[in-house]
């Protein structure tokens, strides 16, 4: 489930409609795009490398 405005809902279901897919498959292709873009942005990446770092090192000191 996915909750948005009520207008992005109408228009996302009329974009559907228009291109002869399901709102989920539309919403699947606008997700896929949106994670090929970002894995694509260096300094996106890097920003994810460092939150994924700090991560790792709270995760290994609740670990002890």
């Amino acid at each position: 489930t996915v909750r948005m405005p009520d207008n992005l809902a109408e228009t996302v279901e009329v974009v559907a409609r228009a291109r002869g897919i399901s709102v989920n498959s539309l919403v699947i292709d606008a997700l896929t795009t949106e994670v090929e873009r970002v894995k694509r942005d260096d300094d996106f990446m890097a920003r994810l490398r460092e939150l994924t770092a700090r991560d790792k090192e709270i995760l290994d000191r609740l670990a002890q």
